[in-house]
């Protein structure tokens, strides 16, 4: 799990739209990151 405060690690993954994403394609903008437990889990 992500420190707060920490840099959020590299990652990719695919879109609705089936488009790949990466969070390297977003340098210099702003963006919101949520993570959440694994669905399902009571945390």
């Amino acid at each position: 799990m992500p420190d707060v405060g920490k840099k959020a690690p590299a990652f990719s993954l695919v879109s609705d739209s089936g488009k790949k994403i990466a969070l390297k394609d977003f340098v210099s903008k702003k963006v919101v990151l949520y993570f959440y437990p694994k669905d399902n889990t009571s945390g």
